[in-house]
């Protein structure tokens, strides 16, 4: 499948999925107030725009903030783990329970400590999404291959440098698989900081809108999200092209061209 393919397919599938969904309610005469038709979602879409958008900037900061401490911690989290044994068995422990814990349990003790506001949503986010970094980039670290490793030793290089120029390019491809599942988690992890409590963002356009059984808004804000989600992590995608064009996996099209 060529690059272009890939989006037109895409928006085909999405324009008749409306299209169905459309002519569903139409059909059976489901009221608004239980299924919105895509067009009066459309019309909520237009006509509170500009309120969504800055709402939508709030969640989308918050979730970009929250993903990159993730990145940051995750990959000295990694490398702590891969260099040190006591570390490992003191961090993967930490993580693991960290991870086990419902975020909506522990987002109201963040919500005390620091307020309503920024602040709380991204310590959320960053903790939802930091054990997918942490998981894929030790995968990383510690795939290399042995005799890369003794070559380096032969070679006199020093721990420090065969960690920047053997460990961790070849762990790039894990650690940007991690960013992946990461940016949609720390927008999740967000979402669920401003149930929490919030005055602003996505996440508190729906609860609002619940309350006033308002079921056009919160599909028009469950609309953006998935978008926003989308497109976050085709940017990942887009960053992970340019950053490691000589890995196999930005080179499955042509091996299929040339096998085909």
């Amino acid at each position: 499948m060529k690059d272009y393919e890939q989006p037109l397919i895409v928006t085909a599938v999405l324009l008749v999925s409306a299209a169905i969904w459309e002519a569903s309610v139409r059909i059976f005469e489901i009221p608004p107030f239980i299924l919105p038709a895509p067009s009066t979602v459309a019309a909520v879409l237009m006509k509170s725009h500009a309120i969504l958008f800055w709402d939508m900037l709030y969640t989308l900061k918050a979730t970009l903030l929250g993903f990159a401490l993730a990145v940051i911690l995750g990959v000295l989290f990694a490398i702590g783990i891969v260099q040190s044994r006591f570390v490992e068995k003191i961090s993967y422990t930490l993580l693991v329970s960290m991870n086990s814990l419902p975020k909506v349990a522990i987002a109201p003790i963040f919500i005390v400590w620091l307020g309503t506001g920024l602040a709380p949503k991204v310590v959320i986010a960053t903790l939802v999404a930091i054990f997918a970094v942490v998981v894929e980039t030790v995968h990383g670290l510690k795939s290399v291959p042995p005799d890369m490793l003794a070559l380096g030793r032969v070679l006199g290089g020093s721990r420090l440098l065969m960690l920047a120029k053997i460990q961790l390019p070849h762990a790039l491809p894990y650690v940007f698989a991690g960013m992946k599942v990461a940016i949609a988690l720390a927008l999740v992890g967000e979402i669920v900081g401003e149930f929490v409590a919030s005055r602003s963002g996505l996440g508190h356009v729906i609860l609002v809108a619940q309350g006033q059984f308002d079921i056009p808004m919160m599909f028009a804000a469950l609309v953006i999200l998935a978008l926003l989600g989308t497109a976050l992590f085709y940017a990942i995608d887009l960053i992970e092209r340019f950053a490691i064009p000589w890995h196999v996996s930005q080179r499955v099209d042509d091996i299929r061209s040339y096998s085909t």
